[in-house]
């Protein structure tokens, strides 16, 4: 099932978050999300959270703002049943067009992406973090 986040999901979003950034982006200091998490986590709600829930926990969480997507997160347990596309799915549903950025590096990202008919548009250097990230969009 797929909602809306809810102020007591936040704890359970901002462990997937920190966990699979960690995991995911190896090539980051995992310093530099920890660093980062309570900025994230004081942010989060600012956005448009959309929470994936799977026997009663949340597995996974796609956010938004306007037409940009900040993240789909799914954590390792539940990755590759199809839970990240359902969360991109339903955000297609609303959208004419989207748009993100993923670092060159996250390769099973961008291939997930391009299997969901996003394409690379731009590459730029992230300040933040020294790495080359692509900009990707996908149509209607």
């Amino acid at each position: 099932m797929i909602r809306k986040l809810k102020k007591e999901d936040i704890n359970a979003v901002m462990k997937i978050w920190k966990d699979e950034n960690i995991r995911t982006h190896n090539f980051i200091s995992k310093e530099y999300w920890k660093n980062n998490y309570k900025y994230v986590r004081g942010i989060l709600p600012n956005a448009d959270i959309y929470v994936y829930i799977l026997n009663e926990h949340i597995v996974g969480f796609i956010g938004l703002n306007n037409d940009y997507i900040e993240g789909i997160f799914v954590d390792i347990y539940n990755q590759h049943n199809g839970i990240g596309t359902s969360l991109l799915n339903r955000i297609k549903e609303e959208k004419e067009n989207l748009t993100l950025s993923v670092y060159k590096k996250n390769t099973n990202a961008i291939k997930f992406y391009e299997k969901n008919d996003f394409i690379i548009t731009s590459e730029s250097i992230d300040k933040s973090t020294n790495e080359i990230e692509y900009t990707m969009i996908w149509k209607k």
